[in-house]
């Protein structure tokens, strides 16, 4: 339906292949409006994925091309999962990919990835092409989908999961999951349908499936440098994308295509960004944080009207069960350090949880092996799982994570500690109740004293 933009590198590519299982969690459910229901064409070992793309922008698109890529792939069956398709001197040579149907509320976003599409010899789907605020309901009433991809701003996305899943859609949603607690739980509420419904669901939460991160995490987890006491992570980098507004766009036009600087469309980039580092202090937590404790922040460079009114620094102070601390930073501000990492120190070492484990005494540890491209790796990790009829579920990992960054952005919006299952009870949902190319104002900055959490 909307785009968002790819703000990683993508790394190399290599056949060591990996898999990671998420629970299903249990938290209430948003009431949603109904939508009607379309039997999904049946996805079963062998069978070929027909991709339906929501979100046709430079995120959406290359989304689309690393599960194209996922699918047609040769790799060796290290995952322990089995399929139908032809296996030839122990490889497993997965075909039987089609990109069925698009959606975005634009139509030059549509036509834009139709043309690069075309240039790379994929074949773009022309009548099964629709724009505006239902084309979502459009793509998802086409009964050959089965594999969705949901790339539009974070606001968008809990409907839409919950919509993909009452339609019997396997789904792949970029991350994070919501801006609001609604949100959230709208997106829990999903999980729990897909898991009744036999469907899978992954996040764009790559680092999950980067070999590297999953053996250090575990090496972590089995005592490798003892009792953590206290974490810390950081993405600190410099300003991203801005789209200016041109002249006969309306209010919500322009935010709608300049998302990621309003609150509503994007979380703030706490949510938006840093939400990698929150997921990997989570896994590694084994928890998501009771509270937190406290924050600052501000709007210190980004003031400008084309900036929205999103701040351009965090820095929160997080609580985790067994009194450990975690401290966070992000920051979208150019001339300044980049610092984009994470961190665990316990009673016996410390780890950066991605691919070194310093123990006090002894020999340190590193990971070696070569690390696949994670955008294509998830989507491989989706597409197996589904084929063997054990779809994964990363659900309550990115509703956690993104709430993590949510709790962390009323913090510091507010100057209040916030605790978690105090700020579950929240009600307030961001952005518009209906959805029009007009007037929306754009809502005030959040000046700490004066906000409050509701």
């Amino acid at each position: 339906m909307l785009n968002q933009e790819n703000d990683n590198k993508q790394e190399a590519l290599s056949r060591r292949r990996f898999l990671k299982h998420s629970s299903l969690g249990l938290a209430g459910a948003a009431a949603m409006a109904e939508l009607p229901l379309v039997h999904a064409a049946q996805t079963t070992p062998g069978s070929e994925i027909k991709i339906g793309l929501i979100g046709c922008g430079g995120r959406g698109t290359g989304a689309l091309l690393n599960a194209v890529g996922a699918a047609t792939q040769v790799i060796y069956p290290q995952s322990g999962y089995h399929t139908e398709d032809v296996a030839q001197g122990g490889k497993i040579e997965k075909k039987g990919i089609q990109v069925v149907a698009l959606a975005d509320l634009f139509e030059d976003r549509l036509a834009n990835c139709q043309r690069q599409l075309t240039k790379l010899g994929i074949a773009a789907p022309k009548k099964a092409s629709f724009t505006g605020f239902d084309a979502y309901q459009q793509l998802l009433a086409v009964p050959e989908v089965n594999y969705v991809i949901l790339a539009t701003p974070p606001h968008f996305r809990p409907m839409q999961l919950l919509a993909a899943i009452e339609a019997g859609k396997n789904v792949f949603m970029e991350k994070p999951g919501a801006v609001d607690v609604p949100g959230v739980k709208t997106v829990m509420q999903a999980g729990r349908l897909a898991k009744e419904k036999g469907l899978g669901i992954a996040a764009g939460t790559q680092r999950r499936h980067m070999g590297n991160y999953q053996e250090t995490i575990r090496r972590i987890q089995q005592g490798a440098i003892g009792e953590i006491v206290y974490a810390k992570c950081s993405w600190n980098g410099g300003q991203i994308w801005v789209v200016d507004r041109k002249l006969g766009w309306s209010d919500m036009e322009w935010q709608l295509r300049n998302w990621n600087y309003f609150t509503w469309l994007s979380g703030d980039h706490i949510v938006e960004q840093h939400v990698h580092n929150l997921d990997i202090m989570n896994w590694v937590l084994g928890a998501h944080p009771t509270s937190a404790v406290s924050g600052l922040g501000g709007r210190q460079v980004r003031t400008g009207p084309r900036h929205g009114y999103i701040y351009d620094h965090f820095a929160v102070e997080y609580e985790y069960p067994g009194d450990i601390s975690m401290f966070s930073q992000c920051r979208q501000i150019n001339g300044c350090q980049s610092l984009v990492k994470e961190g665990v120190i316990g009673t016996e070492g410390t780890s950066n949880c991605k691919d070194r484990i310093q123990p006090k005494t002894g020999k340190a540890w590193r990971y070696r092996d070569k690390v696949p491209n994670p955008y294509q790796q998830e989507h491989e990790d989706l597409i197996t799982s589904i084929r063997a009829e054990d779809p994964i579920n990363e659900v309550q990992a990115i509703a956690e994570s993104t709430m993590t960054g949510i709790l962390g952005r009323e913090a510091v919006y507010s100057g209040q500690r916030i605790d978690w299952d105090t700020a579950m009870q929240s009600t307030t949902r961001l952005g518009p109740t209906e959805y029009q190319l007009g007037p929306y104002p754009v809502p005030k900055v959040a000046m700490p004293g004066a906000y409050r959490f509701t």
